[in-house]
């Protein structure tokens, strides 16, 4: 266990994550503005989106880039500088940094190194997305983006099945009819919004039934990046979607891997998600007591 006390002196530097605008420069904080002024270094997603922001703002500090193939090496060094006393701050190309973003991997590691990790509040697309909604805001669940490969599809949406709160998902302007096509499919005509081109002058919201809006989306040139929001599922979605309660536990298994083509151990891993078991417990019940 390791209690931070984040404004305590530390002989180590602090790892600042300043959110920026998701595209309004007006929502950048005053507090944002002056921790990137005060760091040693700036480590960005995408350097050059990031100098017109420093550059708007007159922000002069050194800036690096840190992305998704940033390896190893490169947070080593960069945790480096910063066990050496270095303050560095961490910034995505729009939004939370960490959030669907390569940074949360620093972050994880900084704090394994007992470094000070000070996160500054700020604009972020899930949360705005989910408040314009107009759906049930008491308990929601950020999915983020959907993978690209068939069969990992097909258990994404067995696992947002099972949630009981309203879903938020990011897509991409190219993939947001495919995306609404599935919702339809998996969880039926709910209640959805699509929210795009957010604090943007043409930012939109588009709320009702998935089969409505994915009619809107079959006759619209799409622009933007696209969050979701998906209105929870009931008790009785949830009770249809238990479709295995007449097998055991071994023809569960079986019928992942002979009807759906998957390997034992994604089988495995996919009936302790349905049945809300270990999977070591799965194993052996299919491995060794079967």
């Amino acid at each position: 266990m390791h209690q931070q006390k984040s404004y305590e002196t530390s002989a180590k530097g602090y790892l600042y994550i300043v959110p920026t605008p998701i595209g309004n420069l007006e929502d950048i904080t005053i507090r944002a503005i002056n921790t990137l002024k005060a760091v040693d270094l700036i480590l960005a997603e995408d350097t050059r989106n990031t100098r017109k922001l420093l550059n708007h703002f007159e922000i002069q500090q050194p800036l690096k880039s840190f992305h998704e193939h940033s390896d190893e090496r490169t947070r080593l060094y960069f945790l480096e500088r910063l066990e050496a006393g270095e303050d560095l701050a961490l910034v995505s190309d729009a939004g939370m940094p960490g959030i669907s973003d390569p940074g949360q991997l620093l972050i994880k590691e900084a704090i394994e190194k007992e470094i000070h990790v000070i996160v500054l509040p700020g604009a972020n697309a899930a949360i705005c997305a989910l408040v314009g909604s107009g759906l049930n805001t008491d308990h929601f669940y950020f999915y983020g983006f959907l993978p690209r490969k068939n069969k990992a599809i097909e258990q994404a949406f067995e696992e947002l099945k099972r949630q009981k709160a309203t879903m938020i998902l990011y897509e991409s302007p190219h993939r947001l009819k495919q995306t609404l096509w599935l919702i339809e499919k998996h969880l039926g005509d709910r209640q959805v919004a699509v929210a795009r081109e957010l604090t943007k002058r043409f930012e939109e919201y588009i709320r009702g039934p998935v089969t409505d809006v994915l009619g809107w989306a079959e006759s619209t040139v799409i622009k933007g990046e696209c969050c979701i929001v998906i209105e929870q599922g009931s008790e009785e979605d949830n009770n249809v979607d238990q479709w295995w309660l007449g097998l055991t536990l071994i023809e569960h298994v079986d019928h992942y891997i002979n009807e759906e083509s998957f390997k034992p151990k994604e089988a495995i891993k996919q009936v302790s998600d349905d049945r809300q078991m270990k999977k070591r417990d799965v194993y052996q019940a299919y491995h060794v007591e079967g």
